[in-house]
């Protein structure tokens, strides 16, 4: 099972809509858009699983693509860096 970031999505993008799109690709086992508290609206960007193989056609087919004017950024999901520089602090 592979999580696939999709960004630059438009700020009207539902999750039945993302649905449709990846399931060109194969079974779309979750999809999670991030909302914006206020508004309701989605953020821009959300998450989807899917089998190995499915998930790299699908980042394969839809990187780049154009989604009612925004080309979507769509690759693996990675892990955050950890920002605190590593190691023992010192003080």
């Amino acid at each position: 099972m592979k999580r696939i970031y999709a960004g630059n999505l438009p700020a009207d993008t539902t999750e039945k809509e993302l649905t449709e799109l990846f399931s060109a690709f194969g079974r779309v086992r979750s999809i999670k858009l991030a909302h914006d508290v206020f508004s309701g609206k989605c953020r821009g960007f959300g998450f989807i699983e899917m089998e190995g193989h499915e998930a790299r056609a699908a980042i394969g087919g839809l990187n780049g693509k154009d989604l009612r004017g925004n080309l979507l950024r769509v690759n693996e999901e990675r892990a955050k860096d950890d920002k605190r520089g590593g190691g023992a602090r010192r003080y």
